[in-house]
């Protein structure tokens, strides 16, 4: 999730995603206790607020999510973004979020930077989050936005990552629509791979994903919701239509993530 910014919020990329959430456009900062009224809405203890860095720059810088965590009686936890094109710079925010600002993870969304994640430019990255013992958190699948979507295929870039760093917990957001099956299969391959399923209401989960977690896939799959395009509340409403065992439910919604984020 995001707590935004009104430049995120606002900026063109997200146009698209405006337009198909029927959201309008910010004309003043939203208040960190929105955010947190849409998570007790909806029974959500924690969320993983993620900064959003691209090539124009910090749109959430991680210094305001550090802001927003500390306004949220606890209920938000940082997630930190850094310039992909200025490595070394890179790895010095990194470890600054993460031993400063106490955040639990990094997150970088490929089709921002159109750089597919087995660019040499995130592996300093990725040896720094195996270092600091903090997932590495990107997305999968196609893009909502009116951006390229190859960045976002499992196979062969996140399996390939998978392999040369097998240390390295990576959780995959978006579930990999249309690629959902090589989601599973890459998930499936490699221990610490996971997915979630942010961007997505319950109702819309890919038939295979609901087989995969009711079943060998429970410790694999965490849910997320992507707000503030959707909601927590919006994103669980038809939950119970999945028919989740009780095991089943507490690690999608909570045990997961408690595990791999060291919540």
């Amino acid at each position: 999730m995001q707590h935004p910014t009104v430049r995120h919020f606002n900026h063109d990329m997200l146009e698209s995603l405006r337009r198909w959430t029927g959201m309008e456009l910010l004309t003043e900062p939203l208040p960190v206790g929105a955010t947190v009224d849409a998570m007790v809405a909806a029974d959500v203890e924690i969320g993983l607020s993620s900064a959003w860095y691209g090539p124009e720059g910090a749109l959430i810088s991680n210094d305001e999510v550090a802001d927003f965590v500390a306004q949220s009686e606890g209920r938000l936890r940082g997630v930190a973004g850094v310039d992909l094109t200025r490595p070394v710079a890179a790895v010095r925010e990194l470890r600054r979020a993460v031993t400063e600002l106490g955040f639990v993870a990094l997150r970088i969304v490929p089709w921002l930077w159109q750089l597919p994640p087995t660019d040499r430019l995130y592996y300093p990255l990725y040896a720094a989050c195996v270092d600091l013992g903090v997932p590495f958190c990107t997305q999968v699948g196609h893009t909502g936005p009116l951006r390229p979507s190859e960045t976002g295929r499992p196979i062969p870039y996140i399996d390939q990552v998978a392999l040369d760093f097998p240390e390295l917990t990576l959780v995959c957001g978006h579930i990999g629509y249309p690629w959902t099956t090589e989601m599973i299969a890459v998930a499936d391959k490699h221990p610490n791979v996971y997915i979630d399923t942010s961007a997505y209401t319950a109702r819309r989960y890919p038939r295979e994903l609901v087989d995969y977690f009711r079943g060998r896939g429970r410790r694999k799959v965490l849910f997320g919701s992507n707000y503030p395009m959707i909601t927590p509340g919006r994103a669980l409403e038809h939950l119970a239509e999945l028919e989740l065992d009780e095991e089943t439910t507490e690690l999608f919604l909570s045990g997961n993530a408690r595990r791999i984020f060291r919540l």
